[in-house]
């Protein structure tokens, strides 16, 4: 088929507008990441909670699951923002039945050799250090390496990892999502007591 001149510039007309179109329906990923953020710098999740989320927090997801279940998130902030929660022993304590609940623990941190990479598919886990400081690894799962397949009962399969270690402290939370390995609870020099509180949160697919 030949075309004319004004046939093939009309033509090239309609194929820059489509494309236009079908780029401007689907936003790039830094798009995206950089609505996330705002939305997380905004604190509409949370507006009376003091305590920050940790950088490492994949904001995209935690909007995601955010929106896809708000009550139960509005219940675990609440939980989390609660003026006596550092005076809870140390237990299992509900939020929400079987979608949340709450663990706190206390005791030595751990030698870094001695802590295993984690990560979930049922539950999201909220870490967050009541008293002390520790380091946390996290990795992408897609960059882990299966060493210890998933138990079922336990919620939990191991891998072998290679993260980027962050400091937590009361002042910050870390959320783990199922795509994230976590190395949790790793001693910081200076720091011998560590008491802790852990949320798992049902994970909506």
């Amino acid at each position: 088929m030949n075309l004319s001149n004004s046939n093939k510039v009309s033509l090239l007309f309609i194929l820059m507008i489509t494309g236009s179109l079908l780029f401007a329906q689907q936003p790039d990923a830094a798009t995206a990441v950089k609505k996330a953020s705002k939305w997380v710098k905004s604190r509409v999740w949370a507006p009376e909670l003091k305590i920050k989320p940790d950088k490492s927090v994949n904001s995209i997801e935690f909007k995601k699951q955010y929106e896809s279940n708000k009550p139960l998130w509005d219940k675990v902030f609440s939980f989390l923002s609660d003026s006596k929660l550092s005076t809870l022993a140390p237990g299992r304590y509900p939020v929400d039945g079987d979608n949340a609940y709450a663990t706190i623990s206390a005791g030595p941190p751990k030698n870094i050799d001695d802590v295993k990479w984690e990560a979930h598919q049922k539950y999201i886990d909220l870490h967050y250090v009541i008293n002390g400081k520790v380091k946390l690894g996290v990795c992408p799962l897609s960059l882990a390496q299966l060493t210890e397949p998933y138990d079922d009962k336990k919620d939990a399969a191991h891998y072998n990892a290679e993260g980027k270690y962050y400091t937590a402290t009361p002042q910050n939370f870390f959320l783990f999502f199922p795509t994230d390995v976590h190395r949790p609870d790793i001693k910081v020099k200076g720091f011998d007591t560590l008491k802790k509180l852990v949320i798992k949160i049902r994970y909506q697919q």
